[in-house]
């Protein structure tokens, strides 16, 4: 056994030795920042923009370097850097530095390997190299310097101010050619004490900002894109002279349309396959409408066309030949307005390629008349004052519905080479996405026995066909309706059941079903005590008190379930709970029962007017929910008769 002498030695040799290994700087942001794995210490972007020759020539450097405050920072030893062929590296170093013996000691990364990356990605034939901090461990720092070619002065990128870790300092330094004109646009700035500076240089320009101390930026589960929170500002090239005219890049929404449509304007030149023009004929043969047509179109365009997103250079802007669409069977979102577009044009109608941000990019065409408010393709139909927006990467979306995810969103609908137009995708009603439940039950002891009708439109019938579609392996479909409607408790079974328009584009989709409910009725003496309320989902709307950030849903919903409950010849109903209704400006509730000779009717209804909540709206929300399930408790009693 070690002395108490030799142990107390050996403690003041091991506190001495982590005291020796343990920097300053870390001291203090351990101290500063308890519960964080890492600091920003910095976050430097250097852009050149210059003239040569009457062309325009971009160049950036960028510098991060960041302190590890836990052991698991060998575990976020891997970094990456996303390029593409609009940004070329240069050159690369990056390096650990591990504090020893009162200093910082550099050991830098040998081994970077390069790879394709593929994203979900508008524009972007992303590539990564790769890289491993060598001996990252708590206390040691990170440092990455990398330098890099902006092909094109479209994609100036976006520069956050701070980030999900907190961020000592970050620096923006945009030095250009006096010949070449900018324009800036700031997000979520506004109480951020932004240090920003104009000067000249040696015949240019310098645009500086600079933050300091900045905490972390946090997201709720739920919270709309950090795009929507994130401090950040993008950069803009408007114009610039060449040989002494004025070259326009991207000042206004025609800017960018103007080069839009020069990457599309040469699609589908060459004569419609004669395949191709035969499907075209068959869908459209016996349609007497404009509209019929194009609803035949549409649709065999979602079943026979798979959606495989991949973009290469231009090519993630350039729609792939109709063709070429229809002889593979699949593309992305471009090709599949490629296609679209040709085959009503084989029909003698006409679709508009149009360009939009789908609900990720908060950004307007007139904040930002840049690629960076766009990251999807559709084909708009026109007819009257109807516009129809039909997007082919998904599957049992009607003529009439945009898909979920561009609601609210402008369109830049392409008309010609010179003329397009902004439109605003509605957010659809609540009406048009319903889930209506209902029920006829008997008491069988302390069974419930039913016969139930389970009716779905809009959004929420999509969901449930999508839904049907993931599941790859053939799983009891009695099991599934079960898991699906479930409603009392956990021994709820199926029984029967039968799916009518199932799959179909436009009909409310329908499951007629029979059921029972185990051990769900209580008595007590001659009375017996049921819960009309057998579906309870308004509690997953409940949300942590604590949210920082907004709430966003998919879509709007109305919710309708009823339950008539058959009174058994022996019994009579001796109480009946008061009705019940409230309502915000975004939600309504009403629970209203009904009493007849033979039976008792509940109906619940709700209606969710809303795709976004704010802090202030959860709160209230959560106070109705409390309400709403303080009445979900209530039960009807019934008496044996004598």
């Amino acid at each position: 056994m070690l002395s108490k002498q030799l142990f107390g030695i050996i403690l003041l040799w091991s506190w001495v030795g982590q005291a020796q290994n343990i920097s300053p700087l870390f001291e203090e942001y351990k101290k500063k920042y308890p519960d964080e794995y890492s600091v920003k210490l910095l976050e430097e972007r250097n852009i050149d923009i210059r003239l040569k020759n009457g062309e325009i020539f971009i160049t950036q450097e960028v510098i991060e370097e960041n302190l590890y405050l836990d052991a698991a920072a060998t575990y976020r030893s891997k970094e990456s850097i996303n390029y593409s062929s609009f940004f070329e590296v240069e050159s690369i170093e990056a390096a650990s530095m591990i504090y020893e013996n009162g200093k910082y000691n550099k050991i830098e990364v040998e081994d970077f390997v390069t790879k394709d990356e593929m994203n979900q990605s508008f524009y972007d034939d992303s590539k990564s190299i790769n890289f491993i901090y060598p001996n990252l461990q708590r206390g040691s720092k990170s440092i990455l310097r990398y330098k890099e070619k902006i092909k094109n002065p479209r994609f100036l990128g976006t520069f956050y101010f701070a980030d999900f870790h907190p961020t000592v300092k970050s620096k923006l330094t945009i030095t250009v050619d006096k010949d070449v004109s900018m324009k800036f646009k700031e997000f979520n700035t506004g109480e951020l004490p932004v240090n920003f500076s104009k000067s000249e240089k040696r015949g240019k320009q310098v645009y500086r900002w600079e933050v300091n101390s900045v905490d972390k930026f946090k997201l709720d589960p739920g919270a709309p894109n950090f795009r929507n929170t994130l401090p950040h500002l993008i950069p803009m090239i408007t114009e610039y002279k060449s040989k002494g005219e004025k070259v326009k890049v991207l000042g206004e929404v025609s800017d960018l349309y103007t080069w839009y449509y020069s990457l599309v304007k040469n699609i589908n030149k060459t004569e419609a396959d004669q395949e191709l023009k035969k499907v075209v004929k068959t869908l459209t043969k016996d349609k007497k409408t404009n509209l019929e047509k194009v609803k035949a179109i549409y649709y065999w365009v979602q079943e026979n066309i798979k959606y495989i997103a991949f973009e290469y250079a231009l090519g993630g802007f350039v729609p792939r030949q109709a063709n070429d669409v229809f002889n593979k069977k699949y593309g992305d979102c471009k090709d599949n307005s490629s296609i679209l577009q040709e085959m009503l044009e084989i029909a003698g109608l006409q679709g508009n390629l149009t360009w939009i941000g789908t609900r990720s990019i908060p950004y307007k065409y007139d904040e930002v008349p840049t690629p960076a408010v766009d990251n999807h393709m559709i084909l708009t139909y026109i007819e009257g004052d109807d516009v129809y927006y039909l997007d082919a990467t998904g599957r049992y979306i009607p003529i009439d519905l945009p898909t979920s995810f561009i609601q609210g969103k402008e369109a830049l609908i392409s008309v010609n080479e010179k003329e397009f137009s902004i439109k605003e995708v509605p957010i659809i009603d609540s009406e048009r996405n319903t889930v209506i439940d209902s029920t006829h039950i008997k008491i069988d002891d302390q069974t419930i026995k039913g016969i139930g009708k389970f009716k779905l439109s809009g959004y929420s019938k999509i969901d449930f066909f999508n839904a049907f579609e993931r599941e790859k392996k053939q799983e009891d479909l009695k099991a599934v309706y079960t898991r699906e409607l479930r409603k009392g408790n956990n021994k709820f079974l199926i029984e029967n059941f039968e799916e009518i328009n199932k799959y179909h584009y436009e009909k409310d989709f329908v499951v007629n079903y029979t059921f029972n409910i185990q051990d769900y009725i209580n008595k007590l003496d001659k009375e017996t005590y049921i819960n009309l309320n057998l579906n309870k989902e308004i509690s997953q709307f409940k949300l942590k008190e604590d949210r920082k950030t907004a709430k966003e849903y998919r879509y709007k919903s109305h919710v309708k379930y009823v339950t008539t409950l058959e009174i058994p010849e022996d019994k009579e109903v001796i109480y009946v709970p008061e009705n019940f209704s409230a309502s915000t400006d975004f939600f309504e509730v009403s629970i209203r029962y009904t009493r007849r000779d033979t039976s008792v009717i509940y109906e619940l209804e709700m209606d969710q007017n809303f795709i976004l909540l704010n802090v202030k709206q959860q709160k209230e929300f959560n106070t109705l929910i409390k309400k709403i399930e303080k009445n979900f408790k209530e039960v009807i009693v019934l008496k044996d008769k004598p």
